[in-house]
């Protein structure tokens, strides 16, 4: 692949899907130029128009898929517009996560500066939202705590996953807007220091009507340096018992 191309997972006659890096943004941001995009770059880098169908945040890494064509946008829009696109994310928080699988059900609202937070009762613009969780692996040193999580969104609310995870105590680890003040004191010399939050697989409907379609961004490289530092610095445990 030449230096600064986009890594393409998949590609068929109705959708792309590539690995976004941490940094980038999915469509033009205010003060970038445009086309240091996700989708510009791809396009460039296809020689074809895409067309925009989700976005993940700026600092996440993983999984994003786009239409090829308006009839599969159409398609792939009513699908998540509809949730029957089933997302799964992989994030490390700093916190133990109790119990080891769960739910978190709490309504959310917009708040100030692109920020979203918890929504009080009956408050207006409050939001529904679901995220299913799993804890997959868990690390402590000098009693801090880190937990590798499996989340799985059932709504699609703007920073569902980092303001669910953080209103449960278990904010993402290096999170700029949700997490400060709140990281172990022990990850100096951790390889990554970006939000740790990547996309890891996307089970949706096919845009021709066949059957569906399950895609999979592994792990991206700093993600997985932070995992094998912590299994050399830190001590693993055993993962959190599931609930009764």
């Amino acid at each position: 692949m030449p230096p600064g191309a986009i890594d393409i997972l998949h590609e068929d006659d109705a959708v792309v899907a590539v690995s976004k890096p941490p940094g980038e943004t999915v469509i033009p941001a205010r003060g970038d130029p445009p086309e240091t995009c996700l989708r510009r770059r791809l396009e460039t880098q296809l020689g074809r128009r895409l067309w925009v169908v989700h976005r993940i945040d700026r600092d996440a890494s993983g999984l994003v898929v786009f239409a090829l064509s308006a009839g599969a946008h159409r398609a792939l829009s009513l699908a998540f517009e509809h949730r029957q696109v089933e997302k799964t994310y992989v994030a490390f928080v700093a916190g133990p996560l109790e119990p080891g699988r769960g739910r978190i059900d709490v309504a959310l609202r917009a708040a100030r500066k692109g920020k979203t937070r918890p929504a009080r009762p009956d408050e207006p613009g409050r939001r529904e939202a679901l995220t299913e969780y799993t804890v997959q692996a868990r690390w402590d040193r000098g009693g801090s705590v880190i937990s590798l999580v499996e989340a799985r969104p059932r709504t699609g609310r703007p920073h569902q996953i980092r303001v669910h995870l953080r209103s449960t105590g278990a904010p993402l680890l290096f999170d700029p807007l949700y997490g400060r003040g709140l990281m172990p004191p022990d990850l100096d010399g951790a390889p990554c220091a970006r939000l740790a939050l990547h996309a890891r697989q996307l089970d949706l409907p096919a845009p021709r009507g066949d059957g569906r379609l399950v895609l999979e961004a592994p792990l991206a490289t700093d993600l997985q340096q932070l995992h094998d530092w912590l299994d050399t610095h830190w001590t693993r445990g055993a993962r959190p018992a599931d609930p009764d």
